[in-house]
């Protein structure tokens, strides 16, 4: 043996024996859920496991550790301070492994290996699609898709708990991320098809500003969006009802409780002839990009990356859809993109100017 393989030898001394004996990592990947979530359902329904087979093995890992690690707080849970230890620990080994298991797929090629993404609800209509057009070229890579709020979302890339996130708004205020603009994502009124303002022209926001408006959850990124065309010009939507789910929003629309700002995406399987309509409203579309994200620094697996140069090159079959869906975005896309185009090279000759000063 050399030197320097003496120098790394862990002495056996230095492995923990008990844990190794008496606990697994399944018990580790069970705690990890529960600290997280705040909850054994909640743990229980993202492992697909049921609460017994969850309570069984936490009951076990306690008595491994010896100290309780949870103590309940009404229905929730919350953790002791060996708990907090163990979290720690877990989210160090879990980190380790992922890494191991990355570059061990980055040696095999794209054969084997997985992709963790979370997406915030809107896109739920498009990244499905993408990842089965994804896997027709890659057969041997495990999927994994969560869908969540945009609050969650952030949390999640907060903690480094997947490979990449799709939004519709960059949270360069929130955490220190990277960002690739990957489709266009247009934002339009959307009404029953009988409402009175369906076939009108150039809708004023004011008479826009009468009627009942379904918003979404504080947080949105649509939400933040409809209140900024709105304040422009003075106004206030009319709110009526707030939901923070995309199919309830579009159910409480046709049943003619209100109208709604919405992704057009949100329409892909329907079509725009169907129960829902999209209003010719002034200020509308809101012309937005979808956005692949992941935190600035983090090292993205072989399978990460293949899958963010596909996304990127899927750009064409996206814009196509919506302008298939509604062929006037067409202009409005190619205008949108220039002026983006623009900007962009004015922000970086200002940081230029600023880098000699």
């Amino acid at each position: 043996m050399s030197k320097s393989s003496e120098n790394s030898y862990t002495p056996p001394s230095a492995i923990p024996d008990h844990l190794i004996r008496y606990t697994t990592l399944r018990q580790f990947q069970v705690f990890e859920a529960i600290y997280r979530l705040g909850s054994f359902t909640r743990a229980a329904e993202e492992l697909f496991l049921t609460q017994p087979t969850v309570s069984m093995q936490i009951r076990k890992l306690t008595d491994a550790i010896g100290v309780p690690l949870f103590e309940r707080v009404g229905r929730n849970v919350k953790s002791t301070e060996a708990g907090t230890e163990l979290y720690e620990a877990c989210r160090d080994i879990f980190a380790t492994l992922t890494n191991f298991e990355m570059k061990i797929s980055d040696m095999k090629g794209l054969k084997r290996g997985r992709l963790n993404m979370c997406v915030i609800t809107t896109a739920k209509y498009l990244a499905p699609e993408m990842l089965g057009e994804f896997s027709r070229d890659y057969h041997g890579i495990d999927l994994s898709l969560k869908i969540m709020n945009r609050d969650t979302v952030i949390e999640r890339m907060h903690s480094n708990e997947d490979d990449l996130y799709i939004m519709g708004q960059v949270p360069e205020d929130q955490i220190d991320v990277v960002s690739y603009p990957f489709g266009p994502n247009p934002l339009v009124v959307l009404a029953p098809r009988n409402h009175p303002l369906v076939g009108k022209k150039n809708i004023k926001l004011e008479e826009l500003a009468e009627e009942p408006f379904i918003i979404r959850e504080p947080g949105s990124g649509i939400r933040d969006a409809t209140f900024k065309v709105f304040e422009s010009k003075g106004l206030k939507p009319n709110i009526c009802m707030e939901l923070g789910d995309t199919e309830a929003i579009k159910h409480a629309i046709v049943g003619g409780l209100g109208i709604s700002v919405m992704s057009l995406h949100t329409l892909a399987i329907v079509g725009t002839d169907g129960p829902l309509a999209v209003l010719d409203v002034e200020g509308f579309p809101i012309l937005r990009s979808w956005y692949l994200v992941h935190l600035k620094g983090k090292e993205l697996s072989l399978v990460a990356k293949t899958f963010l140069e596909f996304a990127i090159e899927y750009e064409p079959i996206i814009r196509k859809r919506m302008e298939d869906m509604w062929p006037a975005l067409k202009d409005l896309i190619t205008e949108h993109e220039a002026i983006e185009k623009i900007s962009k090279e004015q922000i970086n000759n200002k940081k230029k100017v600023t880098e000699k000063i």
